[in-house]
């Protein structure tokens, strides 16, 4: 073998090794958003919530120690009002409670948004638990609908034992509401 051949075939051979390194570059560039919020979920990292089942809420015991919940509602892009019935409420750790988001649509046309949702501090977020919310589905909303959206939630006892969150006295649960994008779902 010549030098010129062993140089080209070590030169084939990096070129390969450099487009392999890139293609899985972009390949975990796509994977990285999803596997993130799997993270997220799975963890309450970054305010995620949990979401749980009515079976495992029940079997849940109230600590007996309250806690305010402070709700925030959003829109970006919707002709939508959108806003919590009740801004602030106190809750029992442990026990289950419903808050209520209203929301009407201030146009013509009917509109589908979908719900984000965060909880702050980020800290919290493992220990609270939504069984049933709104922000699971699409909401469609009719031209001049009005529509009153629950969630039933509580907030995990096991906050009390958590040494960077037992001593949270309030926990802010936030919901930003966007329009789907037809175009991107095919319809």
């Amino acid at each position: 073998m010549t030098a010129a051949t062993h140089t080209a075939n070590a030169n084939l051979k990096t070129a390969i090794m450099a487009g392999a390194l890139a293609a899985c570059m972009v390949g975990m560039g796509f994977a990285a958003v999803p596997l993130y919020q799997i993270f997220c979920q799975v963890t309450g990292f970054g305010g995620t919530t949990m979401r749980v089942s009515e079976a495992q809420a029940a079997t849940v015991n109230a600590a007996g120690k309250q806690i305010t919940i402070r709700f925030d509602a959003n829109q970006r892009g919707l002709p939508w009002e959108f806003k919590p019935e009740r801004p602030t409420e106190k809750v029992t750790i442990g026990a289950k409670d419903m808050a209520i988001y209203l929301a009407k649509n201030n146009s013509d046309q009917d509109i589908t948004g979908t719900a984000t949702f965060n909880v702050s501090p980020a800290q919290a977020g493992q220990y609270f638990n939504k069984i049933q919310c709104f922000c699971f589905t699409e909401q469609t909303l009719k031209a001049g609908e009005e529509v009153r959206m629950p969630v039933l939630f509580y907030v995990d006892p096991a906050i009390m034992d958590d040494p960077d969150a037992n001593d949270i006295e309030e926990i802010t649960l936030s919901y930003t509401f966007y329009p789907v994008d037809r175009d991107e779902k095919g319809s």
